[in-house]
């Protein structure tokens, strides 16, 4: 029986050791578990502002760039009909374009031949694009190829060439014929083909002929080709630029405006051009602005919830951020502040303000869409110079923020002090655990042991009353 905890004594032995060994390690888990929990808190807490903060200096890399300022735009009133961009050294300017025709590839036909048509001997098919093709392409026909086997053949041979064949059936007539697009634009692109062996010149076509109406075309508004020829003739784009008429083989026109590029899209309207406008790009500015004052409107709503204290009831504690008194985000909201407020150049951008960008009493900045577009507009070359540069706002706040960021930064060296905190937390709580055990196997051993000579001492005493019990005279005595 002896080894048995609670046998001997009849105590909870298990809950006794389990009570003597928390309350021996109690303190120091307590201790362990509020360090542990404070520096989550901050580890947490740095990772945020370190994200935040990281935010904010991409923001400022890219409004750090006299690239952005360089860049040149064009716009058109009218994107449905026409769009442009425009190369650095484009020149301003706004120019009236009227768009009367856009360029088209050839679209030919073959004669309607009949739906069983096969090739009587091998021969070849010769596609040319234009009269003055110098690369024709000869496709080879086998003997009793069918108009399917013709159609694959063509494609086949002709994908380098950008022409494609398909097969238009006329369900009225049983009649087949075969249909050739063109890809390439421009006048002169049309499809010509030249059949040569057996019945291969049935297949003969002349793009820059417009193939002929059948007489017998059921409803007028339909076109039922009756010969060969062009369903849709190659031509070039012929459109004006302030009254001067131009054309190009292409719908993508480059360079009529030097470092500007158009791409032609629909006709306008007869006496209504559109307009296109070249300048600088002040869109593209105010947007990346707009991502700079956002993302510095972010770090400071970061910074300004890990730094507060929130009420939250007369009987309930408040609700603390991870880094409130800290002085590594108070040392770093100063700098930024004195350095967006800071007067800089002899230009007539000196300060935040004359951009219409102001401080609210938060911290966070506000724009003024109306004052941000005149200074563009009036001092586009003053804004750069402001922001970007070696003595830019951009690069002068990168040096206020720059011991801060980064793994070796100072957010980044309290972080791994941090875990390195976390760490040995961590190998504290295993040695407590490891004691724990230690106590618990030793207190369990003790009581065991005392069970056992309880348990002992019970056996002896009731043998005792026992021998007691049976001298002569016990009985009547008791």
């Amino acid at each position: 029986m002896a080894g048995i905890p609670g046998i001997g004594s009849g105590l909870d032995i298990k809950n006794i050791v389990k009570a003597m060994v928390d309350a021996e390690v109690a303190p120091k888990a307590s201790q362990l578990g509020r360090l542990e929990k404070t520096t989550e808190a901050k580890f947490s807490a740095l990772g945020q502002l370190q994200s935040a903060l990281g935010n904010f200096q991409t923001a400022m890399k890219d409004l750090n760039k006299m690239a952005l300022f360089d860049n040149r735009t064009a716009t058109s009133s009218n994107t449905a009909l026409l769009s442009a961009t425009a190369e650095k050294t484009a020149l301003s300017g706004k120019y009236s374009v009227a768009v009367e025709r856009l360029a088209s590839s050839s679209k030919v036909t073959t004669a309607a031949l009949d739906k069983d048509f096969k090739a009587t001997e091998a021969g070849s098919l010769t596609v040319k694009l234009g009269g003055d093709d110098e690369s024709p392409v000869s496709v080879n026909i086998a003997e009793g190829a069918s108009l399917i086997e013709i159609r694959d053949a063509l494609n086949e041979q002709l994908k380098d060439k950008g022409i494609t064949a398909n097969i238009i059936n006329n369900p009225s007539t049983g009649q087949s014929q075969l249909v050739l697009s063109g890809k390439e634009t421009g006048s002169g692109k049309d499809i010509i083909v030249t059949g040569a062996g057996g019945n291969l010149d049935a297949l003969n076509v002349n793009g820059s002929v417009m193939a002929q109406a059948a007489v017998a075309a059921t409803d007028d508004s339909l076109f039922v080709p009756a010969t060969a020829g062009a369903l849709e003739l190659a031509a070039n784009a012929v459109f004006t630029i302030d009254g001067l008429k131009l054309e190009s083989a292409s719908n993508t026109v480059e360079n009529v405006i030097p470092d500007v590029s158009f791409t032609l899209k629909g006709k306008t309207e007869e006496n209504k051009p559109l307009t296109v406008t070249v300048g600088q790009d002040t869109k593209g500015v105010k947007d990346q602005l707009k991502k700079f004052v956002d993302s510095y409107n972010e770090f400071m709503e970061v910074s300004n919830k890990l730094t507060a204290v929130t009420k939250v009831g007369d009987d309930k504690a408040p609700v603390v951020g991870g880094l409130v008194g800290d002085s590594t985000v108070r040392n770093l909201v100063n700098s930024m502040r004195n350095e967006l407020s800071n007067v800089s150049g002899n230009g007539d951008i000196r300060v935040l303000a004359d951009l219409g960008i102001t401080t609210q009493k938060d911290g966070t900045l506000k724009i003024d869409d109306k004052k941000l577009d005149a200074a563009l507009e009036t001092n586009f070359d003053s804004v750069g110079q402001f922001f970007a540069g070696d003595n830019g706002l951009m690069s002068r706040m990168d040096n206020r923020i720059g011991g801060y960021t980064g793994k070796d930064g100072i957010i980044g060296s309290r972080q791994q002090s941090l875990d390195a905190t976390r760490s040995d937390i961590t190998k504290q709580k295993e040695k407590l655990t490891a004691r724990a055990g230690q106590i618990e196997a030793r207190l369990l051993k003790q009581f065991n042991a005392m069970d056992a000579l309880v348990g002992q001492l019970n056996t002896t005493s009731q043998q005792l009353l026992q021998s007691l019990g049976s001298l002569p005279g016990m009985n009547s005595r008791n």
